[in-house]
């Protein structure tokens, strides 16, 4: 099966899959608007009815009153799409969803905002921080575990084991908020919110970004790139003793060749798909985090949209989440058969 076809089956099947989880999620979500919106209709029409006009109506005419009341309500209904049978609504929305049609959100500061823009605004957010956390974690982690496998049982191998296990073992939020007491309240160093002042503009915004960004991205590597070391070095300790290695080896090729060359490409498919996967999650955010630190982020995003029952806002991220992961799986399977000549497309 050539790349073309095995690509475009791939591609049919994360849609189909796509399609399905919208649409298991719709059902959640447009049932969550219904019970708002039969709220929302009834303090509109409180709140009209307070009106002096609709008062004096009220009290002069009530069968006008009750004209006005159910045209007003059938109204609101249409508005809110309470018209059309359930099925019908969860159809439209799974359809709108999958068109990026996320539709709005409600700001207490500036009215309705479309959820588009919202996600448009957090995304590079979060790329700057946890991608860029990512890359440096993915770099580090490899170069470590690729000399602990080199030096298995001596002295950096068993410093990395100790390491990963108590680094990976401890909440990042947690993490943040010691790194947050201790050099932002104890040696003031940093910052302890991550929100750039508004009053500054062009280069003065960026610096006072990158400046506020250093603690928790060092949050986030220093959790993180441990975990990371040691999986790379038991992938590594396992492949280095192929026998395609005893012979590179035997063959007077060069050991950073035989390493780097034969060892790492051979072990590349588990580790590129943690590095697929890693900088695909990487987008999401993390939710706790991000609130730690008051990062405007994908995961901050989701935090206030749970906070608020924005379920617009709520079913735009969690499509853009599985998009993201379904594009990562398929990026993984392309690049198996390029980094593993034992791997064949389609077999």
């Amino acid at each position: 099966m050539g790349y073309s076809k095995y690509l475009t089956i791939r591609l049919i099947n994360a849609l189909l899959v796509l399609t399905f989880v919208t649409f298991v999620v719709s059902i959640l979500f447009v049932k969550v608007s219904e019970d708002e919106a039969v709220t929302r209709i009834a303090e509109v029409m409180n709140n009209e009815a307070r009106n002096p006009a609709i008062l004096r109506l009220k009290l002069n005419n009530p069968e006008e009153f009750e004209k006005w009341k159910s045209e007003r309500e059938a109204q609101l209904k249409r508005q809110f799409e309470l018209d059309k049978p359930f099925w019908q609504r969860v159809i439209s929305k799974t359809y709108n969803t999958i068109t990026l049609n996320f539709g709005k959100a409600r700001s207490p500061v500036f009215g309705e905002i479309e959820v588009s823009a919202i996600i448009g605004k957090a995304i590079p957010r979060t790329v700057l921080l946890f991608t860029t956390a990512q890359i440096i974690i993915t770099v580090f982690g490899i170069l470590l575990g690729v000399k602990a496998a080199q030096q298995a049982g001596k002295f950096l191998d068993k410093i990395l084991s100790v390491l990963a296990m108590l680094t990976s073992s401890l909440p990042m939020w947690w993490v943040g908020m010691l790194f947050i007491l201790f050099f932002s309240f104890q040696l003031k160093l940093f910052p302890a919110s991550s929100l750039p002042g508004p009053e500054l503009t062009g280069f003065a915004y960026i610096k006072d970004l990158l400046w506020r960004m250093i603690l928790p991205l060092t949050t986030v590597v220093f959790v993180s790139f441990g975990g990371w070391a040691y999986t790379t070095r038991n992938i590594m300790i396992g492949t280095m003793q192929e026998d395609f290695i005893t012979v590179a080896r035997a063959k007077g090729v060069p050991e950073n060749k035989v390493i780097y060359g034969h060892a790492l490409r051979a072990a590349s498919p588990p580790i590129l798909t943690n590095i697929i996967i890693g900088l695909v999650f990487s987008l999401s955010g993390a939710i706790i985090t991000e609130a730690v630190f008051n990062w405007p982020g994908m995961g901050r995003l989701y935090w206030v949209a749970l906070q608020q029952s924005e379920t617009n806002l709520l079913m735009g991220v969690t499509y853009v989440t599985v998009a993201l992961f379904l594009i990562s799986m398929i990026l993984a399977d392309l690049a198996y058969a390029y980094l593993d000549p034992r791997v064949k497309v389609g077999t």
